[in-house]
């Protein structure tokens, strides 16, 4: 049996009863759900679940029916970027899954989900038709309040008509492997600040290869420099934290506290700990 990690983002954080309605979907499809987390100022929920590939599928689809019913972007605000109710819908490979399998599981949850809920999709990751689309910000440039004009431009959805669903805008579908989710908040709301540190680390801009970032207001007193790193062996997550910090205190800012989105690799956590107390990281056991 090939086995697939599936991470939708929905453009909800606030409303409790709406991500539960979400997750019970999840579970009722088939699905193990085996984490989720919402965040207010992004006004965003992650959920984590696995499954083979007909019930990762049938677990998508239960999703797109309560997002695009309950969610409508154009009464939405929050600090994250987004072009859809169900934002981002990646789909990962595990086990014995290739990426080949992956981008199918793609492909075939992009086009039920149009067939039943009329939401259409752009595909990105390996599953991309457009070179750049191949990263998730090329997806969502110009938001969900730009999908229109970039329809007219000629950029339409892989799969699917932009305006039959002008609520829930777009999702962007992909196929990926395991990607790290991890926040930094930092005491202070000058967001500015948050904004040039995550232009000097992410690989975009010059910095650390396999990183995206983003700097996020969070209020009055703090704000966040938000982090996705594509690559968990190009990139340990103890360095970026410690360059995050270091880069704070050249602002005179200090680090609250750091915050992990979602699962982590066991490998990731192995080599922080080997790192941190000087050991070999094949010499951790793994849990029984």
């Amino acid at each position: 049996m090939k086995l697939f990690e599936c991470v939708p983002n929905i453009s909800e954080g606030r409303d409790v009863a709406i991500v539960d309605a979400c997750a019970a979907a999840i579970v009722a499809a088939g699905a193990v759900l085996a984490h989720r987390t919402s965040d207010p100022d992004h006004h965003r929920s992650v959920l984590t679940y696995f499954g083979d590939a007909t019930t990762a599928v049938n677990a998508a689809l239960a999703l797109a029916r309560i997002t695009a019913t309950r969610i409508d972007l154009r009464s939405h605000a929050g600090e994250h970027p987004r072009i859809g109710a169900l934002d981002v819908l990646p789909f990962v490979p595990l086990g014995t899954a290739t990426m080949d399998d992956a981008v199918a599981v793609a492909r075939d949850a992009a086009a039920r989900i149009w067939q039943e809920t009329g939401v259409p999709s752009y595909f990105y990751g390996a599953a991309a038709t457009r070179e750049e689309h191949r990263q998730l910000p090329g997806v969502r440039s110009g938001g969900f309040e730009g999908l229109a004009t970039r329809a007219q431009r000629g950029v339409r959805p892989d799969v699917g008509d932009i305006e039959f669903h002008p609520g829930a805008g777009a999702i962007a579908i992909g196929a990926r492997p395991l990607l790290i989710a991890f926040n930094v908040v930092l005491g202070t709301g000058e967001v500015a600040v948050a904004r040039k540190i995550a232009r000097v680390i992410r690989e975009s801009t010059g910095g650390l290869r396999s990183l995206r970032a983003l700097g996020i207001a969070l209020g009055s007193e703090r704000s966040q420099v938000s982090c996705n790193i594509t690559d968990a062996d190009a990139l340990p997550l103890d360095r970026l934290f410690d360059l995050v910090q270091r880069l704070a205190q050249r602002f005179g800012v200090a680090v609250i506290e750091s915050e992990l989105i979602g699962l982590l690799p066991r490998q990731a956590a192995a080599r922080v700990v080997a790192r941190r107390f000087g050991m070999r990281e094949g010499s951790i056991a793994p849990p029984p």
